[in-house]
Formats: structure tokens, sequence, C-alpha cells
């Protein structure tokens, strides 16, 4: 298959930069990707953002079953041209639910993100997550350190613990801007997720650990007593303090030194006013 670069320049098309277009075709990180996905004749997997079709060769060639979803109606005429037979949805990634769309009971995710779409898409597979078994992203490397971070850390944050509830974070190697078709301004690496067989703690609502959580990374500098209070809802509904004694931490503790199962404490832990 034609580099990218040649794909566009014999079609007259140029990378979209508003849409964040960053076309990777090098074989063998492709390859490397499609085999981060670990994916069997069984499995259907949904990728988002296909593009050219780079990528969605190595997929096809594991044997699953692909649904390719890409926007740029430009781009999907070539991808249709490169792979006549493939089922291809014209549709916005950030919006879409996987499973019913692939007409599955679960998904492997797949995609080379935009950057400005990451955090939308990342969003879409914790609301997704039953359905959601696997998810192999390429994402800005920033953003794949910030979601497997460990406790304590400055990038440790909001989504790093929200997935952690359902998902085990891994990075999988590193991407150089110069291996994408325009290069990009930052670097890139691969990024996987694995679904747990069970949440990593107990939550009583999974709404109200949600709140939680945003409610306590509101306002990282100050004191994780002080950040719960941002929440107003949440302050007028609990008792912070005596929630906060309960779950056994310790309010002058900030929210990045938290554990995803000591924020799920804190949630069962609530006090009502």
């Amino acid at each position: 298959m034609k580099t990218a670069a040649e794909l566009l320049r014999s079609r007259g098309l140029k990378a979209k930069h508003s849409w964040g277009q960053n076309f990777l075709s090098d074989e063998g990180v492709l390859s490397r990707i499609a085999a981060e996905a670990e994916l069997t004749p069984n499995d259907v997997v949904v990728e988002l953002g296909a593009g050219l079709g780079h990528l969605t060769r190595a997929l096809l060639s594991s044997g699953a079953r692909v649904v390719a979803v890409e926007r740029d109606r430009e781009v999907a005429a070539v991808l249709r041209e490169e792979l006549p037979e493939l089922k291809l949805l014209e549709a916005n990634a950030a919006e879409l639910e996987f499973a019913k769309a692939a007409e599955a009971s679960e998904v492997v995710v797949v995609g080379n993100l935009p950057y400005h779409l990451s955090s939308p898409i990342l969003f879409e597979v914790l609301e997704q997550w039953r359905s959601v078994k696997r998810a192999v992203f390429t994402l800005q490397a920033e953003v794949v350190d910030r979601l497997s971070a460990e406790p304590g850390g400055r990038d440790y944050g909001l989504l790093t613990v929200l997935l952690g509830l359902h998902f085990r974070a891994r990075q999988c190697f590193f991407l150089g801007r110069h291996l994408f078709h325009p290069p990009p301004k930052v670097d890139s690496a691969v990024l996987r997720l694995d679904r747990l067989e069970q949440p990593r703690a107990q939550v009583t609502d999974e709404a109200r650990f949600k709140q939680v959580v945003k409610a306590g990374f509101a306002q990282r500098r100050k004191t994780l007593s002080n950040s719960l209070q941002s929440d107003r809802k949440l302050a007028e509904a609990f008792d912070l303090g005596a929630s906060l004694k309960a779950a056994g931490i310790d309010g002058k503790r900030r929210a990045e030194t938290l554990s995803v199962e000591e924020f799920a404490a804190l949630e069962r832990s609530l006090v009502p006013r």
C-alpha cells in the first residue's frame, strides 16, 4: 500500500490540520499497534479515525471483523477504494456507541486519535466500559503518561482514576513525531486499556464516584478537604469532614495522592447531612 503522503498526493488531497489529521503508515509500527489489540477471528474491532486504511489492513490481517469509523468524506472515499469489502461508518468517533455501531455485545476499540478528540473519546470508553473489553489508542505522549501514572505524581489525574476503576492502563511504546504525515508538533505513545474482570474497588453509585473524583481534582493545589467543597451539591448533601474520617483519609492530603481504592472508600463513606 502507498504511504499516506503518496495516497493524498495521488488524489489531490492534503491532511486537514483543523481536524487533527496526522497519518501513520509505517508498516512495522502499525503491526505493533495491531498486536497490542490481541485480536482473534472471534473479535469485533471498532477502528476510530480509520483514515486512509493503513492500520485497518493490519487489523484485518488478524481475521477479526473490523468496523471502521471515519468522518472525513474525502478520506473515506479513498478508504472505500482501497478496501471495498470493509464496513465503513462515516460518523464522529466522539459521539459513537461502539457496540451498537458494530452490532456486537462487546468490542475492541482501536485508533490513532486526533489529539483534540482524545478526552471526549476516552470519556466515551469510560461510559461504555461494559462493552469495551480492550482499547488501544495512539495519543499524545504526555496524555499516555497521565493515564498510566501511579498515585503521587503530577501526571496522576481525573481520568487516571476514573478509567482505573474498570481498566488496567499500560503505556506500550513511544512514537516519534517523524513517523506521521504531516509530523505533529509533539510526540505520541500507544496506550492499552484492558477491562478488569471485576472493578478495582466497590462503589455504591458510579455517578457519585465520578462526582467525588471530579471535585477532588477540581483544585489540585488545595487540600482534599478544601477541593471537595468546590462541588456545592456534594458539600450541601454530605458532611465531607465526617466522610473523610469514616474513610480513614487525611483531609490535608491532595487528590493526586489517593488511589482508586481510596476514592472508592470515600464515596462509600459519604455521611449525609
